[in-house]
């Protein structure tokens, strides 16, 4: 990798890094800062990007939302976290949280639980509820909607 870009050079290199995949304010300046670009030059590159709508943050926390419930089957807390972690304001976060269908989150995570119960070969009643627990709690899934099901499924 060069040592030196021109500001035309580093926001072509940035135009493809965003048209590539959706990306936040932050991995661009990360991916600038890389690249030993300026403070001046970063505004100026990110002010072009957002011009030419390559960088759209929250066109980003929707398809980030979006995305790791469907593919990583995400809870909302999880996302919530990781895009504040990625600075994305709470406005921007409400609307992402938008994206994702009630009937759909509550669907899948009945869905998950079953497979993943059954998938749990601890004999231990309380060792299993704990691992079980432990998987949902990691994934971001609220803490209510865990043990209700944990409960309905130790019934069975």
């Amino acid at each position: 990798m060069k040592d030196f870009f021109t500001i035309k050079q580093a926001t072509q290199k940035l135009e493809h890094y965003c048209a590539y995949q959706d990306r936040c304010h932050e991995e661009v300046i990360q991916k600038l800062r890389s690249m030993k670009m300026d403070q001046d030059e970063i505004d100026q590159i990110i002010v072009q990007l957002i011009a030419d709508n390559f960088l759209n943050e929250e066109r980003f926390a929707c398809s980030y939302a979006r995305g790791k419930h469907r593919i990583k089957h995400w809870g909302k807390i999880r996302i919530v976290n990781e895009l504040k972690f990625r600075k994305i304001s709470a406005t921007l976060i409400k609307i992402a949280l938008k994206e994702i269908d009630d009937s759909d989150y509550f669907e899948m995570f009945d869905a998950l639980a079953d497979k993943h119960w059954e998938t749990i070969t601890e004999g231990n009643t309380l060792k299993k509820r704990k691992k079980f627990c432990d998987y949902f709690l990691r994934k971001g899934w609220e803490t209510e909607l865990i043990y209700q099901k944990v409960k309905e499924l130790e019934k069975i």
